[in-house]
């Protein structure tokens, strides 16, 4: 059936439409298309790479609970350096710097949570590490450092501990009164069921009436 005048003239305006926006629309409608394959591939991607991360976090377990330090120092290397980017990393380096630590080895336990504190997404994670490598530090009597690793904010659910830690570092250094200050602002952030609350009631009572 042939077009009458007015289809023929809507016919006319699509096409010079088209002519003019086509190239345009088209190469939309192509990056949008290429995006969300892109974007269900890096999904697919991190799935898969947290599947794995998960086996191998498993065999980490299973290492400490075997007290097997080489492989817990093999498989604490191999998610922090192939799994990275996936909560199973920074939990494990956690889990083996622990070990290492309790079998002497204090510098391998140093770097995986300073891996942690510098690498990890997850604020608390980090917090944790950040708590555990300034004990180390403590310990050494490397005081400035554990002030320094402890410095800055904190995640919420730590906060409580890195302000305790703190008060230790400070305490060891015999400044009293800035430890007061750090235990004071610990117990302040401590509910009435904190673990810690008794303990550093404790350190708090303990401390002597007067101090630099």
């Amino acid at each position: 059936m042939a077009y009458d005048l007015e289809e023929q003239e809507q016919l006319a305006e699509l096409k010079a439409w088209w002519n003019k926006y086509g190239n345009f629309i088209l190469t939309v409608v192509t990056v949008v298309l290429l995006a969300f394959a892109a974007y269900n591939g890096w999904q697919w991607y991190q799935r898969e790479q947290a599947s794995q991360a998960a086996g191998v976090y498993g065999q980490l377990e299973r290492a400490i609970a075997a007290r097997d330090i080489d492989k817990v120092g093999a498989y604490a290397e191999m998610l922090t350096g192939k799994y990275g980017s996936t909560a199973y990393a920074s939990m494990a380096a956690l889990q083996a710097a622990k070990a290492q630590a309790e079998a002497g080895k204090a510098d391998r336990a140093r770097e995986l949570l300073q891996w942690v504190i510098d690498q990890s997404s997850q604020g608390e994670l980090k917090a944790i590490a950040q708590v555990r490598l300034a004990g180390l530090l403590l310990d050494e009597k490397k005081y400035d450092e554990a002030l320094k690793v402890l410095s800055g904010d904190a995640a919420a659910a730590q906060a409580v501990a890195v302000a305790d830690r703190r008060g230790d570092v400070l305490m060891a250094q015999n400044k009293v009164a800035e430890a007061r200050a750090a235990y004071t602002e610990a117990l302040a952030k401590a509910d009435a069921q904190h673990p810690l609350r008794q303990l550093i009631q404790l350190k708090l009572d303990a401390l002597p009436s007067s101090g630099s």
